[in-house]
């Protein structure tokens, strides 16, 4: 069940991705919802619901945005996994996991995408999408500081509730 909640939730992230964030540009930075989301995901319901969003997120990405088939998914895969392994790590301060993990995340999947993209088109990578590599992390981050803590916090008073009922 968890992992249709998660499927369903990165399309909708994708879809978001595909149509609102080009309003929400900061210079030269732009967040990744999916990636951000996926990490978050990946740190409050595991590794495995993480990659389930990750993987599905890419899907829709790529067929929202025209890239080659698969290299969106490639690259939030191995994204989301260490900022999952990341979080993981990071279990004793679990309320900033979120953001520490996607610190690590967000770059690796700009560099991830950029590579996959050029290696499967016959564009050059551009200037400007390296350049821009330091502003989008520094946006997921605020974005994951924004949604990291309260979806740790919902989990954590979940699973108290939890606890109690049985």
């Amino acid at each position: 069940m968890k992992f249709t909640i998660a499927a369903a939730l990165a399309v909708v992230a994708a879809l978001f991705e595909f149509t609102v964030v080009q309003y929400l540009k900061v210079g030269d930075a732009v967040p990744h919802p999916v990636l951000v989301f996926g990490v978050i995901a990946a740190t409050v319901g595991g590794l495995e619901v993480g990659l389930a969003w990750a993987f599905v997120g890419g899907l829709a990405v790529d067929i929202l945005t025209q890239r080659p088939l698969g290299s969106s998914s490639f690259s939030l895969l191995i994204a989301v996994g260490v900022g999952g392994i990341v979080g993981g790590f990071l279990g004793r301060i679990r309320i900033v996991a979120p953001i520490g993990a996607t610190a690590v995340a967000s770059p690796l999947y700009s560099m991830l995408i950029l590579l996959t993209t050029t290696a499967l088109t016959t564009s050059p990578i551009p200037s400007a999408a390296i350049s821009s590599i330091v502003p989008s992390t520094v946006y997921d981050v605020i974005l994951a500081a924004a949604f990291g803590p309260l979806a740790v916090a919902i989990a954590a008073r979940r699973r108290d509730v939890e606890r109690v009922a049985w």
